[in-house]
């Protein structure tokens, strides 16, 4: 469904150099839960942001569904079945909730279709449904709005930089349950970028982003291990944990 063929992305810096935030990354999507994850800063929204169309690679190749869409814009991008949903949501003003998730969804959806995608999320859909999104809207809320929203669409292809983020009160369980029946109703493939265990653990496919590069990929069986033999060694290095586990 998805592949990026030696894709790079570097910035000028003001000695007349450039900063490579990408290099020669080449990965495929056609699972059904991929996660993507790494170190903060080594390129992970980036690239989230290259697949969405946001940002134009400066080498390499984006393919969807076997089309070379690199120089497609975000907008081309949805039509084809690409959703992508924003790190930190984004606000519009004079826009309700129910404007919201019925633009999403291509069509003018009843009060109660939209209260059942807002009620998924863990929302009470009555106290949301006529809001605007606007800045009367907390992270957490306009985050879970976004998920609702991305549900609406139901495309080919969902890509979500840290979901989790911003929804500290709503439980993990509900966060995957919510993408568990998007896979279920539109048979695509989500995309995650994610730090959190408990998300990484759905999936199907791990890729590992550090320095700008695909430091690994594979089936969770193979990656999963590893990260965690990883993580729990940089706890202890870090003074977390004592020599008998004690904080």
């Amino acid at each position: 469904m998805l592949e990026l063929q030696h894709v790079g992305f570097s910035v000028p810096r003001e000695d007349g150099g450039k900063s490579v935030i990408l290099e020669d990354v080449s990965l495929s999507v056609s699972e059904r839960f991929v996660a993507i994850t790494g170190p903060n800063g080594s390129g992970k929204s980036t690239l989230a942001k290259i697949i969405a169309g946001i940002v134009t690679p400066t080498s390499g190749k984006v393919l969807f569904d076997g089309e070379d869409i690199t120089a497609l814009s975000i907008t081309e991008r949805a039509r084809r079945g690409i959703s992508f949903a924003f790190q930190q949501p984004v606000r519009f003003k004079g826009i309700t909730v129910k404007d919201l998730i019925s633009l999403a969804a291509g069509t003018n959806i009843s009060v109660a279709a939209a209260c059942a995608y807002l009620s998924e999320v863990g929302l009470c859909a009555k106290e949301y449904i006529n809001r605007e999104v606007n800045a009367s809207l907390s992270g957490g809320e306009l985050k879970r709005i976004e998920i609702a929203m991305i549900n609406a669409r139901g495309t080919k292809l969902s890509v979500f930089d840290e979901p989790e983020a911003g929804i500290d009160l709503w439980s993990f369980n509900n966060l995957i349950r919510v993408f568990e029946s998007m896979h279920e109703r539109t048979k695509g493939s989500i995309l995650i970028i994610s730090h959190q265990e408990r998300i990484l653990d759905i999936a199907d496919k791990i890729i590992v982003i550090a320095d700008g590069k695909v430091a690994a990929q594979g089936a969770k069986a193979d990656i999963m291990p590893s990260l965690l033999n990883a993580k729990a060694s940089c706890r202890f290095s870090m003074g977390e944990v004592d020599a008998h586990g004690k904080s």
